[in-house]
């Protein structure tokens, strides 16, 4: 039977019959690990069989309402960067409308319509909850454990068939906060532009300093304009690149993680001329990252963007503050994972990492005997003691080779700075001050090995300890 005659017939009638072909689907299901209804695959297995087996096999979907609701969500999933399709919408959309019309379906047909209804919902709950794709097909390092939501997914859906609006639970059950949020609004954004014409490519020409003349200027103030960095009072002036237009180009850059400048130089021109597609492309990835790590979380949290340099603080889902971090190097990147900040650390010392120590600094304490004198460094043995450090035969180490421990003591030129904030991890990674404060005037700031120092620690201290009674002064 082709999809054209089974989604002409609409409305479900016999409880008893619909109940045994379902059952006799699911049985089909679980004797073969597999199920393909009019030629499109059931995937979700498992998971759908236990759905109707605890509910003895009756029907789901037999009110022509909640099928409409189904489908405002399927499709509302354009909107998170997903593709409706693939929870069925075509199908879910031609089974509606004949619901809607008249006839009595075959309880075979009341089974497949059924089941389809369910797999999407169920398909498109995984890839809310969890990501449509596979992280770790993406980056075998991938380290981040998926977070169930719960000790019974299986009654979640049930739950959400039941609720008196699919799309309102499945707003709270999805809930990642305002930043997934401000994705999502930027996705609708960009794809207005895209359906206005997106924006001007502008030419290649030398580098742009206020009060230059060249006759891009109309083009850049345009392709400002269509992303909100330039317009209202702001002006320009023919082909001159004026204040206005300068100021527009720093806000621009501010938001790309350029050097702020106002100059407009080849990264600049580069990344103006990044074309709205590929925009586009960038939020939906981005949205599909923030599902694998931001479902379930509390309306209190500190969040570090690693890409974009920025650690924000939410307090009842709304930013109330964020800085500049340094993040790891390339080949010490800062891992991505969650835990809970649990305790401050105030004139922290460093207890240097057996890495750090062996490969990095034992060369350099190797060509200088000087070196601890210049530098906080207790030297420490196996039994925890400090040792002077002129009584080692520094020449005789290897990495293979060292029964010591470097640690550095409190102060200003400790690395830590005068503050960490510690969410214990498998990492060993925090949040701490630095005294490398020039570093937070570039626009790319992979400078750490894997922790991640704060440009205004202090102020995310007061901001977390206020509850207990810490302000800036006892700080």
């Amino acid at each position: 039977m082709s999809l054209a005659i089974l989604f002409s017939i609409p409305v479900f009638a016999d409880e008893t019959a619909n109940t045994e072909a379902i059952r006799i689907e699911i049985e089909k299901l679980r004797e073969t690990g597999g199920l393909s209804i009019h030629g499109i695959e059931i995937a979700t297995g498992n998971a759908l069989a236990e759905l109707y087996e605890r509910r003895g096999f009756r029907p789901l979907w037999n009110d022509v309402d909640k099928v409409g609701m189904l489908l405002e969500l399927v499709r509302s999933s354009h909107d998170d960067g997903l593709e409706p399709d693939d929870y069925h919408a075509q199908q879910i959309g031609a089974a509606l409308r004949a619901m809607r019309s008249a006839g009595t379906p075959a309880a075979h047909q009341v089974a497949a319509l059924d089941l389809l209804f369910s797999d999407g919902l169920l398909r498109l709950g995984f890839h809310q909850l969890y990501g449509r794709v596979d992280p770790t097909n993406v980056d075998s390092r991938w380290n981040f454990n998926k977070r169930p939501v719960g000790p019974d997914p299986i009654q979640k859906l049930q739950d959400a068939i039941d609720a008196p609006s699919l799309t309102d639970f499945a707003n709270t059950l999805y809930a990642r906060g305002p930043l997934y949020l401000r994705l999502r609004e930027g996705l609708k954004r960009h794809r207005q532009i895209k359906a206005n014409g997106g924006w001007p490519v502008i030419p290649a020409g030398p580098t742009l300093r206020e009060g230059m003349t060249d006759e891009r200027i109309p083009t850049i103030a345009k392709r400002l304009a269509i992303t909100g960095d330039f317009g209202g009072a702001a002006t320009t002036d023919g082909d001159v690149y004026s204040n206005d237009l300068a100021g527009g180009i720093q806000a621009f850059q501010e938001r790309h993680g350029l050097d702020a400048d106002g100059i407009m130089g080849p990264a600049t021109l580069e990344t103006l001329n990044v074309s709205v597609e590929s925009r586009i492309d960038q939020l939906r990835i981005n949205l599909e990252r923030a599902r694998w790590v931001m479902g379930g979380i509390e309306k209190d949290f500190v969040v570090v963007n690693i890409a974009g340099y920025r650690a924000y603080l939410v307090n009842d889902s709304e930013i109330v503050w964020d800085t500049k971090v340094q993040v790891g190097k390339s080949y010490h990147q800062t891992p991505v994972f969650r835990d809970d900040i649990t305790y401050v650390v105030m004139n922290p010392t460093w207890t240097v990492p057996y890495s750090i120590a062996t490969k990095e600094m034992l060369p350099k304490i190797q060509r200088d005997p000087e070196y601890f004198s210049k530098r906080t460094f207790d030297v420490r043995n196996r039994a925890g003691e400090n040792i002077d450090p002129g009584t080692i035969d520094w020449s005789r180490l290897t990495r293979g080779n060292f029964p010591y421990t470097f640690v550095q003591r409190p102060g200003p030129a400790n690395a830590l700075g005068r503050i960490k904030f510690i969410f214990p991890n498998e990492y060993a990674v925090y949040l701490h001050d630095t005294p490398s404060k020039s570093l937070f005037g570039r626009s790319e700031r992979a400078f750490s090995h894997g922790c991640i120092r704060t440009e205004n620690p202090f102020d995310l201290a007061e901001r977390l300890l206020a509850s207990a009674g810490w302000d800036r002064q006892r700080i």
